[in-house]
């Protein structure tokens, strides 16, 4: 047993009331926190936290031995900060995973700062759209857009996105523009292909506590992002395309976003995976500091407190339709 990591997990779970928030806080899986506190116990032959309906609570002998040992990890801190700032700048080879999109629009705007800050270390971007391609393309650190299943991985959530329904200015003004989430029904609505196989074509809306789901046909899908932004500035439909992919396009007046008044539900929230342990390389954990920090004024989205909202009933389908599983 790893003694300092387990009195550091024990006081983490004692300090967040629940071994779930012990995880969080030290960004290693619950069960990793539960292992190390209980080979915690057995070593000192003592219980030393219970846990109940109201959460995690400490025993008396775990209130005891937490009062002695916090003091003691507080130096050991001190001192590796001290050492820290002391030491060489972290140096060698950083291997990012994300979707093509992502590296372009949020990662590549950010890196000018990232390495001014840390020059020494070389960021190597492979382009991937599932978390389980991330291993086998080596990567360290994976962004990753939805709802990905991820044992054993920490996970946070950088940034919740927006999604709006968008077209040329040329196919608004030949085909009408849409007042209320219904009228996309009679346009040509361009579908994107997400990587678990299930076709984007159930659009939900949500304005003053109303919904409305529409089922959108049209005569173009694809899982390349790329394709369907540029077949929507080709004036060949609608697309829902997320805020950052739109920005350029809007600003220059190629595309226009409508029913702005709705808000598009289910929009994918963009999630940052590494395995535990990781972020004491020297290498990982300033870029995931720095992500944190920045990434939201670079999304252009609220990342402070973001929670992933729920996964929608029909992301899992696979090779169908979201519609379908509307029904």
């Amino acid at each position: 047993m790893d003694k300092l990591r387990a009195l550091q997990y024990f006081v983490a779970a004692a300090e967040a009331g629940s071994f779930s928030g012990a995880a969080r806080h030290l960004e290693v899986s619950v069960p990793a926190v539960g292992k190390m506190i209980n080979a915690l116990e057995r070593a000192m032959g003592t219980t030393l936290v219970e846990r109940n309906s109201r959460g995690l609570v400490v025993t008396a002998d775990g209130r005891a031995y937490l009062d002695a040992c916090r003091p003691l990890l507080e130096q050991l801190e001190a001192a590796d900060a001290v050492i820290s700032r002391a030491g060489a700048r972290p140096k060698g080879t950083l291997v990012v995973g994300a979707p093509g999109f992502v590296i372009q629009h949020w990662l590549v705007p950010a890196m000018p700062a990232f390495f001014a800050s840390y020059p020494d270390i070389q960021v190597d971007f492979r382009v991937l759209t599932r978390l389980a391609d991330a291993e086998p393309r080596g990567a360290d650190v994976t962004l990753v857009l939805g709802w990905p299943l991820a044992t054993g991985l920490v996970h946070r959530v950088l940034a919740r996105t927006r999604v709006f329904a968008s077209a040329s200015p040329e196919y608004w003004a030949m085909h009408g523009f849409p007042k209320h989430p219904r009228d996309l029904q009679r346009h040509n609505c361009l579908c994107m292909r997400n990587p678990e196989g299930t076709v984007l074509d159930l659009w939900e809306f949500a304005k003053a506590g109303r919904q409305e789901s529409v089922a959108v046909k049209g005569n173009l899908v694809s899982d390349d992002r790329n394709v369907i932004v540029d077949a929507a500035l080709a004036g060949m439909g609608v697309a829902r395309l997320m805020s950052l992919t739109l920005k350029e396009h809007t600003r220059d007046g190629r595309l226009v976003s409508a029913l702005l008044d709705w808000e598009m539900a289910h929009a994918p929230p963009i999630n940052l995976f590494y395995r535990p342990g990781f972020r004491r390389n020297p290498r990982v954990r300033p870029f995931v500091d720095f992500l944190g920090e920045h990434f939201g004024s670079l999304a252009g989205e609220k990342v402070t407190g973001a929670a992933a909202p729920a996964e929608p009933p029909w992301y899992r389908v696979g090779t169908g339709r979201a519609s379908a599983a509307k029904r």
